[in-house]
């Protein structure tokens, strides 16, 4: 019982962790090259640990950082959802993709997350992202391995520790 609360809690603070990397400030140059760090997080709690994470905590994490941003409310949580709905629904056959082709994947559903990113802007009347914006999921898909492998130390970590 308190060696799930550890893997949980793990996972959870690493959520946490990756919408307070949305945060941090950059020069205007480098953010289109800003990864999307709480896709990238969640995906990988999706796929290894499903037990703790899904639907209802996607949501919740970003319409945190929807708040936290200041953007368009429940943008984030949304494109987040159907990130982790479709991470969800392909799990059996992600989690076995050699790490190239898991990398190949991401950038699928990064760049799915674009094209909903460009709708949701449109319905809000909002100005269309830049053509810039488009670079993001091809440098998320090139930090996915160090993601996977930073994770999966963590959550192996939490899963030897015992109480």
């Amino acid at each position: 019982m308190i060696r799930a609360n550890w893997q949980r809690g793990v996972c959870y603070l690493s959520l946490g962790a990756a919408v307070f990397l949305l945060l941090l400030p950059l020069p205007p140059a480098l953010l289109p090259l800003r990864p999307w760090w709480p896709a990238l997080v969640l995906l990988y709690w999706v796929l290894e640990a499903p037990q703790y994470i899904g639907l209802g905590t996607a949501f919740v994490t970003g319409l945190s950082a929807d708040v936290l941003a200041g953007a368009l409310l429940g943008d984030q949580a949304l494109r987040l959802v159907v990130i982790a709905f479709l991470a969800q629904r392909f799990r059996a056959r992600l989690r076995f993709f050699p790490m190239p082709q898991q990398a190949a994947t991401v950038l699928l559903l990064l760049l799915n997350d674009c094209l909903l990113r460009w709708l949701i802007r449109a319905f809000a009347g909002m100005s269309a992202p830049s053509a810039l914006a488009w670079i993001s999921p091809m440098v998320g898909a090139l930090a996915w391995p160090f993601v996977f492998l930073v994770l999966d130390g963590l959550r192996a970590r939490a899963r030897a520790r015992e109480p």
